[in-house]
């Protein structure tokens, strides 16, 4: 396999794995407030990572790389919460598809810069996934013919701050991927954990503060396992193919979704999950 397609087939390992997760964190914070499953799903995932690089004796990394992974530790815990505020300021489609749309430009412009241009084959298959990206994130609000207030202008800033904080967070997971995945995952949890006490401390949600561990547990455990899949991605081939193809992930939410609590996906939702997959056949080609 070459490089390209081990880097698609990793990204989309990390794809799965992170739809999993926001599947089961989506399902939690029906329960209790999301940042609250979020927060203790870093927690555990963090206990977990420095257990594994002490027990193992894994070798640190450089300053540089550990640096990289807990800046983007960090900002990517607010721009998560700065996203669930987005989403709780109204109309959720186009918020989310912005959001999610931003999170994959902000890389594939970066390493446009960084890396040069790529092959038409690769370039045809980023602006597919792009288009993939938006059909499956910009599900209608509300059903056909039914009147419903617009997306207010303040959650589609929020949004876009969140994208490209999201998008910012790959390209520093990416910078700290040339040292040990580990201990690079490691301190972005540690940051992630910080990030989010702070901003509880600051903002603490409303709602029963109890019922939030177990599916905590299990989407922080999906969602570290998707992170060191992305990581290890970006190690094999360009930045921009790897990012646009982990920010599939809705995808893997919406089929799970579908499967378990019989949500079924939206005609557009299913035409942006095949435009995906011809997107991963040409970034794997």
């Amino acid at each position: 396999m070459n490089a390209s397609g081990a880097a698609a087939g990793l990204g989309l390992i990390s794809a799965a794995t992170w739809g999993g997760s926001d599947f089961v964190g989506g399902v939690g914070a029906r329960r209790a407030p999301a940042l609250l499953v979020v927060a203790s799903g870093h927690l555990f995932s963090l206990m977990v990572l420095l257990a594994l690089c002490l027990g193992m004796r894994v070798t640190a990394p450089g300053t540089g790389s550990l640096v990289y992974a807990a800046l983007g530790g960090f900002e990517g815990s607010l721009a998560l919460a700065v996203f669930y505020r987005a989403l709780a300021m109204g109309a959720m489609g186009l918020t989310a598809a912005l959001t999610g749309l931003l999170t994959a430009l902000v890389p594939v412009v970066f390493s446009v810069f960084h890396d040069g241009l790529p092959s038409p084959l690769t370039g045809a298959g980023l602006a597919l996934g792009l288009g993939a990206i938006w059909l499956i994130t910009h599900a209608p609000a509300k059903a056909p013919g039914m009147s419903g207030p617009p997306t207010p202008p303040a959650a589609l800033l929020l949004g876009a701050l969140a994208g490209v904080g999201f998008g910012t967070q790959l390209i520093l997971f990416k910078m700290a991927s040339g040292g040990g995945i580990l201990w690079a995952m490691t301190w972005a949890r540690a940051a992630g954990v910080a990030a989010l006490v702070l901003f509880l401390m600051v903002a603490p949600p409303k709602g029963q503060w109890r019922g939030f561990w177990m599916t905590g547990i299990a989407a922080g455990a999906l969602d570290t396992v998707g992170n060191l899949f992305y990581l290890e991605a970006t190690r094999w081939g360009r930045l921009d193919v790897a990012a646009v193809v982990c920010s599939l992930y809705p995808g893997g939410t919406i089929l799970l979704a579908a499967l378990v609590l019989r949500e079924w996906p939206t005609r557009r939702q299913m035409a942006g999950m095949a435009l995906a997959l011809a997107a991963v056949a040409l970034l794997s080609a």
